[in-house]
């Protein structure tokens, strides 16, 4: 595109005044919408698809380069109608206003409501920083964000994106580890979302000080962002992971617990640890090694001392049903005769200063260099490191210390990056770090493990990194603020296309006592990525170390957790298709209804589209919560409690407040000792009730990318609440599943057969429960029941074809 010739005195460039984009002076139709002219500045609008308008604003040409998008502009109709005063914009679905005088961009209905508009001024330059202005419309709120605390409304609130280390961060700290510049926006019924898409330091307020505008501001570069409307909260997520991407399925045991410690060692630990989970018949898929493993903290080696043959240790590991995750520091020691420094000195890998010499700053093994993952030979040269780990029998990744954190924490902002040879600067290459940290981890483990699914980890990260990591919230303090602290960010981060996340279950920081670690593996339990960590000089942090009574907790959450694995990967496979995360921000589901902004019941989520969650501290017994729209089943008893509704529930450290949706199915199998065990047995509990639902229930191998060929199998899952009935649709797929028995459960009816396409079954009645009771160590007084359901259930062998249940 030319250049605007009205767009660059010198005096305009300088100003020490903010300036808007001027009026309006011509403009021309491309392929997917218009870019045009202004007094001040260039503006592009593309059409992406009916929901989606990419606006883009800059006094100079346009650079049109991504790191987070993956979506392209699909082959959509739109009209274009020009007027004296306006240029109308319209889909199916919305239609983009830009008034001319001065250029300014309203997001509307195709019947005219005001969906998201500019304030009076619009997008402006202060120097570098570009702002954009949005008005504040009556009683509209903002979630999103990803990794922000706070509360779920961001209203009032002001936020900046710059990848920070943020140890021991408390509940208010901003910025933390991970940017996801992506928010959503509420009013009247409507729904918006807006991504800014520049990856400079970033500020977000949101009516913060001022009662007039919310706003996005970069400190440099361009002006690009991208207005999605949709009817639902989970169809704007949908389209921005249509954008940002989608994760692919991980390897079924990440989902798993893993049990982690900085640090476990030597070798013999490790094994202990192992043969303990095994003994005391509490389920674990993977065990951590953190920086000790290595020699001298210096990744890809072993310290021959304490771990003087790993691929033994690692074969006993795998023969016990564990896999090895292993931490993956961004810092290569500077150390002539280390293999990976020499390497990477000869192939130019490494951060630079503008005059060409390595950048150096200290961490863990001393001073380093760090690899520019944003030049693509380095990449290369960052898979190939991995094939030592890899020929060991590792699957396992975590990409840590990756803001990029160092002692000092002031990483100058000189540094060049390669930007795929463009060349840009810390300030741009920041936030950026961990996110193509991970990718090139990503990439190329997946090439080397040659069609199985490598686990990868990260701590920081930008929109997009959910294509390539899971990520978790840090280092977080052993404290029950933390703890629900980090239920929020998990939930945030869901808002923000990051389906895969969790927290560090017990704290990292400091001790946590009995009950908070009890609690804290309960709630976790409830997460997508569940870990147990602690740092070095803390105390034990197993859930066998906590006493006997806390074990016992801990065995009765982590068996329910592999008791959900048919739920809960199903709802992978639904975040690898739509985004939509495992762990639900009630805001997705119940968008509109007010209480559930409310501070008392902001920690409350859904897991999945049927669990409902309410997280509590460790000390508090009794807890008041808000039942959304619904009929709600007690996970414990039974007992029905009407939507729309607070009310004080029980909750003993024993006993987590979880709910179940009527009208849903819940698919379950038998606790294994780990994910890898094949299931033989499938139990369906019907939660009976008037409302209607649909699950897709989700098998494959559970560790190879085959399914991406069709080696899965899917089974819709219908719930028909005012028929009393329940369709279980033919197995679709290439994939066999080695089920050979169906459980039927009915939870909330007195029937006492049921028919199975026709054929008549008794029923047998009996007490269920999820959990075993605890033992209460006293000769005399009988074991504690976690609470018991009279249900009525029976048995069938299993089959792929489509089975019809009435009762």
């Amino acid at each position: 595109m030319a250049s605007n010739p009205y767009s660059y005195s010198m005096t305009a460039l300088h100003s020490t005044t903010s300036q808007s984009l001027g009026t309006f002076v011509s403009f021309s139709r491309t392929s997917t919408g218009i870019t045009g002219i202004t007094t001040l500045g260039n503006f592009q609008v593309s059409v992406y698809n009916n929901s989606i308008f990419k606006i883009s604003i800059s006094k100079y040409e346009f650079e049109d380069f991504s790191y987070a998008i993956v979506g392209t502009p699909q082959s959509t109709p739109f009209t274009i109608e020009e007027s004296d005063a306006s240029i109308i914009l319209t889909t199916a679905v919305a239609r983009l206003v830009i008034s001319k005088n001065p250029v300014r961009f309203s997001l509307q209905t195709t019947d005219g409501r005001i969906i998201n508009e500019d304030d009076t001024f619009g997008t402006a330059w202060n120097g570098e920083q570009v702002t954009t202005y949005k008005k504040l419309q009556p009683n509209e709120r903002f979630i999103g964000l990803g990794e922000k605390t706070g509360g779920l409304d961001r209203k009032g609130h002001a936020y900046q994106n710059w990848n920070s280390d943020a140890y021991g961060y408390h509940s208010g700290t901003d910025p933390l580890y991970c940017s996801t510049p992506f928010y959503i926006g509420i009013h009247n019924q409507l729904v918006y979302g807006v991504f800014f898409d520049n990856s400079y330091k970033t500020f977000f307020s949101f009516g913060a000080s001022n009662n007039r505008f919310a706003s996005f501001a970069a400190d440099a570069g361009e002006m690009t962002y991208y207005l999605i409307h949709a009817s639902s909260t989970s169809e704007i997520i949908k389209q921005y992971t249509f954008l940002t991407g989608r994760m692919e399925l991980p390897p079924v045991w990440s989902i798993g617990y893993q049990q982690c410690r900085y640090s476990y060692y030597p070798d013999k630990e490790v094994m202990t640890v192992a043969k303990t989970f095994r003994d005391k018949d509490i389920p674990a898929d993977a065990i951590v090694f953190d920086i000790h493993y290595m020699d001298k903290y210096k990744i890809f080696t072993w310290d021959s001392k304490n771990f003087s043959d790993p691929k033994a240790l690692i074969d006993y590991l795998k023969q016990q049903g564990f896999n090895v995750v292993v931490m993956c520091d961004p810092g290569i020691k500077v150390e002539p005769g280390y293999k990976t420094y020499d390497s990477g000195v000869e192939e130019d890998v490494f951060i630079k200063y503008p005059d060409g010499e390595n950048y150096q700053g200290q961490v863990w093994p001393g001073w380093c260099h760090f690899p520019d993952f944003t030049k693509p030979a380095t990449r290369t040269w960052w898979a190939e490191q991995f094939k030592a780990y890899v020929a060991l029998g590792v699957e396992g990744f975590w990409n840590d210390m990756n803001e990029i954190a160092t002692w000092g924490h002031s990483l100058p902002e000189n540094l060049e990056f390669d930007f795929e040879g463009s060349k840009a600067t810390t300030r741009r290459g920041r936030n950026l770090y961990g996110f193509q940290m991970a990718r090139s981890t990503y990439e190329g483990t997946k090439k080397l493990l040659k069609g199985k699914r490598p686990f990868n980890l990260t701590r920081s990260g930008f929109s997009g990194v959910q294509r390539y990591a899971a990520v978790w919230t840090g280092d977080n303090v052993s404290y029950d603020e933390h703890m629900l602290l980090g239920v929020r960010l998990v939930n945030s981060m869901g808002l923000t296309g990051i389906a895969f996340a969790g927290y560090d279950a017990g704290g990292f920081v400091g001790d946590a006592n009995t009950k908070l670690f009890a609690r804290w593996i309960s709630i976790a339990s409830f997460s997508p990525f569940f870990r147990a960590h602690t740092m070095i000089n803390t105390r034990d942090s197993e859930p066998w170390s906590y006493g006997e009574e806390v074990e016992n907790i801990c065995r009765n959450y982590i068996k329910f957790r592999y008791q959900l694995m048919p739920y809960i990967y199903s709802l992978f496979y639904d975040a690898s298709q739509t985004g939509m995360p495992v762990q639900r921000s009630l805001a997705i589901n119940y968008t509109h209804d007010p209480l559930i902004y409310n501070g008392l019941y902001h920690n409350q989520y859904l897991f999945g589209p049927s669990i409902l969650v309410a997280p509590v501290e460790s000390n508090k017994e009794l807890l008041k919560i808000y039942f959304p729209e619904g009929t709600w089943y007690d996970l414990y008893t039974g007992k029905q409690w009407h939507g729309n509704q607070e009310a004080i529930i029980e909750s003993p450290i024993h006993k987590l407040p979880v709910f179940v949706k009527a009208g849903s199915v819940l698919p379950l199998r038998p606790a294994q000792a780990h994910a890898g065990i094949v299931p033989t047995e499938l139990a369906l509990h019907i939660y009976t009730g008037t409302d209607t639902s649909e699950f897709l229930l989700y098998s494959d191998d559970g560790h190879t990318f085959q399914y991406q060929q069709g080696e899965y199998a899917t089974r819709l899952i219908q719930n028909f609440g005012a028929e009393n009935k329940v369709i279980f649709a033919k197995a679709s797929g290439a994939f066999k599943t080695s089920y050979q028995k169906l459980k039927i459960f009915l939870h909330g009816s007195n029937a006492d057969k049921v028919t199975i396409n026709g054929t008549q079954v008794e029923l047998t009645e009996s007490q269920h429960s999820f959990f075993a009771p605890l033992e209460k160590y006293d000769p005399i007084n009988e074991p504690d029941s976690m609470g018991e359901e009279t249900i009525r259930w029976c048995e069938t062998d299993y089959t792929d074809e489509q089975l019809e249940i009435h009762w």
